[in-house]
C-alpha cells in the first residue's frame, strides 16, 4: 500500500534528515519548494543539488513538483501574516486562513493530482518536501490532506527529534 509521509528541513542536520525518511521506510521525495534553497549555513545541505546527493546516497528518489509550490505573491501574503503576528517563518505554527484558501484555489484545484499518484512507486512511501518544522505551517499540509482526501493515502508528519 503507498503512504504519504511530510517532512520539513528546519530542526533537521542533514543526517538526522536522511536517517529519518529511511527509517520510515521513504522511496520517494517529492520536493514542493519554489525556490529548492535554504537560506544560512545550518540548512546548506538542504539546498537542491546537496540534498539530492544526500537522497541519491540513500537510494531515494526525488522529483521537484514546482506546480505545487507556492507563488511568490501567496508567499509574500504569509509573509505579511507573519509580520502581523510577530512571528518568524522557522517559528510560525499555522497558515493564514487567506493563504490555506488562495493555495488551495490557485494551486491545488488545478493540479491534476490523479497522474502524480499513479507515478508513485507502488507500495511504497513517498515523502512531501518543503522547509517548515511543522506541517501545520506550511502548504505541504494542504497537498497531503487532498492526496487522503482523494486517494485514501495515509498520511505521517515526520518531524525532528
Amino acid at each position: 500500500m503507498r503512504r504519504i509521509v511530510t517532512i520539513g528541513v528546519y530542526g533537521f542536520t542533514a543526517g538526522a534528515f536522511v536517517e529519518k525518511l529511511t527509517g520510515e521506510g521513504v522511496v520517494s521525495l517529492l520536493d514542493l519548494r519554489q525556490r529548492r534553497g535554504v537560506r544560512g549555513p545550518d540548512y546548506s545541505w538542504a539546498n537542491s543539488v546537496r540534498l539530492q546527493r544526500a537522497l541519491a546516497a540513500a537510494d531515494i528518489g526525488y522529483r521537484h513538483v514546482k506546480e505545487l509550490a507556492p507563488t511568490t505573491e501567496l508567499r509574500r501574503l504569509q509573509y505579511r501574516e507573519d509580520d502581523r503576528l510577530g512571528v518568524g517563518k522557522r517559528n510560525r505554527v499555522a497558515l493564514a486562513p487567506e493563504y490555506s484558501e488562495r493555495y488551495t484555489r490557485e494551486i491545488l484545484d488545478p493540479f491534476e493530482l490523479g497522474p502524480l499518484v499513479a507515478g508513485l512507486p507502488g507500495h511504497s512511501v513517498t515523502a512531501l518536501l518543503c522547509v517548515e518544522r511543522d506541517p501545520e505551517a506550511c502548504h505541504r499540509s494542504l497537498v497531503a490532506a487532498r492526496l487522503h482526501a482523494e486517494n485514501d493515502l495515509p498520511v505521517t508528519d515526520l518531524r525532528p527529534g
